[in-house]
């Protein structure tokens, strides 16, 4: 399934998809809504990042947007429901790296900075996002994937790269 077809296929099929959940979303729900059964459906929606193209947050904004909630909170609980999902693959590196595993030169001192400056960096884009979807669509998202998949497919039909 990691075929680059079914990844450029996925991101265009996926921008069409969120542009339709954005365009439909009734935005009426806010977090204090969540039942049990849309914690169900944003799993659901989640576990589409499985399939090549189909990103985490992509997918979970656009059940949310679905299931009728705003974009605020569609987006909120989407990078609540990431928490999970970072700290058990940080905690996997850790494990790895302190069994000798892919550190090669590296020591701990690089890797406490740079996981540092992750946080600080992704912290900083997911509030700059939570303040733009306030007052904005997701189109500039939409419209990334599907240059994105053009430019994916333009490289696979030339055999600049291989799927």
């Amino acid at each position: 399934a990691r075929n680059l077809w079914i990844t450029a296929t996925m991101l265009l099929v996926f921008a069409l998809v969120i542009a339709y959940a954005d365009r439909r979303a009734t935005q009426q729900k806010e977090i204090r809504d969540l039942t049990v059964g849309d914690g169900v459906k944003y799993g659901l929606w989640q576990a589409l990042a499985l399939v090549p193209g189909v990103s985490r947050s992509g997918g979970t904004i656009a059940g949310g947007l679905f299931m009728g909630y705003t974009r605020k909170t569609a987006a909120r609980y989407s990078f609540l429901l990431a928490i999970p999902a970072v700290f058990a693959s940080g905690g996997l590196q850790v494990v790895k790296i302190a069994g000798g595993e892919g550190t090669g030169e590296t020591g701990w001192g690089p890797i406490i900075i740079a996981t540092v400056i992750a946080f600080a960096v992704g912290y900083a884009v997911i509030a700059w996002f939570m303040k733009f979807i306030e007052t904005h669509t997701f189109t500039p998202f939409m419209i990334y994937r599907i240059l994105l998949a053009l430019g994916l497919f333009a490289l696979l039909g030339t055999g600049t790269i291989s799927a």
